[in-house]
């Protein structure tokens, strides 16, 4: 059943009704009450929660994944086999474990995703994201079987400055008039009526939250050394350092990491943590930080805005090329030869893709064999003889592109479970490639050859738009009706003799 949480002072109850008005109004931020609900239901699971946590996980492949990695990672290994399908891995986990891991990726997506009207909330969002991952490396640095919990306690630790800058921008401004910024905690209780961690708490029990991620939420300090640390304060304490160092590392200034070195020397005999590791696994959850961040001054949002309007312009560049290409290819389409057809495609895909390589394969139906022709691309020519192979269908994404017929673009060759998807031949002259795309010649539903780009990982994350599919269509296109052409003549030229 739903808890509500009663503030101490009437002011309190009136921010506290404010602030759940604005949530009926505008929805819950930005839509955890929902998901959560989905999650602690299936947790509980009234009829069969196995199979309705089992079915939770799988509708959702990033969780899918997330669960069998960490049910094959060492914290579990006592269970010996690998383990290779959900209804195992929440026997392995347990049910909390796998609970907590949905909350935090849940929380992480949302609150990435989330940009807000108010800057204040932005940072905060961040912040709390931040801490999350923080907690993840600094829980798996002691091989805690309970990092998850550690992670969604971290992240709701400052729940309450997330409600008020989201919902109530105006009283974060007398709050920040009143003590300055970053002091907003301490003005709370005489403005508000109600200190900051006691409305995220009050959140926490509207949304229905199991009471260890209530507890987990508090703030704690480090107590003697020596002294018993049960799971409770085990959890709030990497919780709350998980906060000071958020708040330390997103400024990205010398002043904030002496914070982190000095937050993370005073609890880490509390916590059980090796400085040396912890060290390593809070610069782990920065590099990570570094990507997944948008407006924290450590991801450097200047120097990433620079580097995507330069990536748009060179695509934007890329596309002239590919056009310039397809106009010269119609010119000629009537009266060039099909390999001549093939070179100046393969030429304008490999200028106008920026390919670190590209490659011409051609069928040959006598020998029941593809084989590369020509290529673009440093020290390619010397594989060539190496690049052939039967045309009998394998199951592999060669085949599969010719006989489909379509473009197909490959994001990230290196995905280890893409690897059965991959021919011998590829692995042993291309595999350097971290995406490639195919694009197939086909004529009256046979395959004729292909065209082959890749990028290797000097190049930052491809992603294609509709533009250059529709581009690589049209040129395709002319291909192949250069190989009609030329296998019309020689029809007519056979039926003569």
């Amino acid at each position: 059943m739903t808890e509500h949480y009663k503030a101490g002072t009437a002011l309190g109850e009136q921010t506290l009704s404010l602030l759940w008005e604005r949530t009926r109004r505008q929805g819950d931020m930005p839509g955890f009450a929902k998901a959560i609900g989905t999650i602690l239901g299936a947790m509980r699971g009234e009829e069969d929660h196995l199979f309705s946590l089992t079915e939770t996980v799988l509708t959702d492949p990033v969780l899918t994944q997330k669960v069998l990695r960490l049910a094959n990672s060492g914290m579990y290994s006592a269970f010996g086999q690998h383990v290779s399908t959900v209804t195992k891995a929440v026997l392995v986990l347990g049910t909390e474990a796998i609970g907590h891991l949905a909350l935090g990726l849940k929380l992480i997506e949302e609150l990435s995703e989330l940009r807000p009207e108010s800057a204040h909330a932005h940072i905060e969002m961040e912040k709390a994201v931040l801490a999350g991952l923080v907690a993840r490396e600094l829980a798996a640095s002691v091989q805690s079987v309970h990092a998850e919990e550690a992670v969604v306690c971290s992240m709701l630790h400052t729940l309450g400055r997330m409600m008020v800058t989201f919902y109530m921008p105006e009283a974060w401004q007398r709050l920040q008039q009143a003590a300055g910024p970053g002091r907003e905690d301490a003005a709370a209780p005489q403005l508000l009526g109600i200190a900051l961690p006691e409305i995220g708490r009050a959140a926490a029990l509207r949304w229905g939250l199991p009471h260890n991620l209530v507890a987990g939420m508090r703030s704690v300090e480090p107590c003697e050394p020596g002294t018993p640390v049960g799971h409770g304060d085990w959890i709030a304490a990497l919780s709350t350092l998980a906060r000071r160092c958020a708040g330390g590392l997103w400024h990205d200034q010398e002043d904030g990491a002496a914070e982190v070195q000095r937050a993370t020397e005073i609890y880490a005999p509390m916590l059980g943590l090796d400085l040396e590791r912890a060290a390593a696994a809070i610069a782990q959850a920065r590099a990570a930080a570094v990507e997944d961040l948008s407006i924290a001054p450590l991801s450097k949002p200047a120097e990433r805005r620079a580097k995507e309007l330069a990536r748009t312009r060179q695509r934007a560049a890329g596309n002239k090329i590919l056009q310039a290409g397809l106009a010269e290819m119609r010119e000629m389409v009537d009266s060039a030869s099909p390999g001549q057809m093939v070179s100046i495609a393969l030429e304008t895909v490999y200028k106008g893709l920026d390919f670190s390589r590209a490659v011409a394969f051609v069928r040959n139906r006598r020998e029941g064999r593809y084989a590369a022709r020509m290529c673009f691309g440093e020290s390619l020519k010397e594989h060539l003889p190496l690049m052939t192979f039967e045309d009998g269908y394998q199951p592999n994404v060669f085949h599969a592109a010719l006989g489909s017929d379509r473009v197909i673009f490959i994001e990230n060759a290196r995905d280890p479970k893409f690897a059965a998807k991959l021919p011998q031949w590829w692995k042993s002259t291309l595999a350097e490639a971290r995406s490639f795309v195919i694009l197939p010649l086909s004529s009256n539903g046979q395959p004729a050859g292909f065209l082959y780009g890749d990028w290797d990982e000097t190049f930052p994350p491809i992603e294609l738009s509709q533009t250059e599919f529709a581009l690589l269509n049209d040129l395709r296109a002319l291909v192949m009706r250069a190989v009609e052409r030329r296998h019309a003549f020689e029809t007519v030229a056979s039926r003569a003799a």
